[in-house]
């Protein structure tokens, strides 16, 4: 990506951050990544644990919640949706509560969430109702799931939000 195209300036390249949290070296006309930004195996390796680890997670709440006779896929609908509320949930106590938590948000929300949620299933489901002519469940379980996981992602932050006043106000209690 090109920035500062003009008369008489030297393009430069935009250096965009591999983590939105990060902070990126604006004067890198090379465009090469910082050191701070290089990967850190030990990060990797436990964010595809983690992500392991909540897979095992999501196939076992698939073997305990069957589908209905109607053939709505539940499993993949409540994972997707326990998951994005906990995502919610998570991501605003983690940012707010435990700034310093370097490690927890890539651990957790990247890696155990993310495994655990399956965007990739949701689309398999989707289709095969389609494909054995359900094209009414199909719809209701693609927009359902998106209405649904973006309430549960809301849903999460107000939770989150809640229990940090509620914090706070039992801290001024109590002082």
């Amino acid at each position: 990506m090109r920035v500062g195209k003009g008369r008489g300036r030297t393009p430069r390249r935009a250096v965009l951050p591999i983590d939105p949290d990060s902070e990126v070296h604006q004067g890198n006309p090379q465009g090469r990544v910082p050191s701070r930004h290089r990967i850190e195996w030990t990060l990797v390796v436990t964010i595809g644990l983690a992500g392991a680890a909540g897979s095992l997670c999501r196939y076992a709440v698939a073997t305990m919640v069957s589908s209905t006779a109607t053939g709505f896929p539940w499993s993949t609908f409540w994972v997707n949706v326990v998951g994005s509320a906990l995502i919610g949930l998570i991501l605003v106590l983690l940012l707010e509560k435990f700034p310093g938590a370097r490690l927890a948000r890539p651990l957790i929300v990247t890696g155990f969430l993310g495994g655990f949620t399956t965007f990739s299933t949701y689309v398999v489901d989707a289709d095969l109702l389609v494909r054995t002519g359900d094209v009414a469940t199909a719809t209701l379980y693609i927009v359902a799931s998106v209405v649904v996981g973006i309430a549960a992602v809301v849903g999460g932050i107000v939770l989150a939000r809640v229990i940090i006043r509620l914090e706070h106000r039992l801290n001024e209690q109590m002082e």
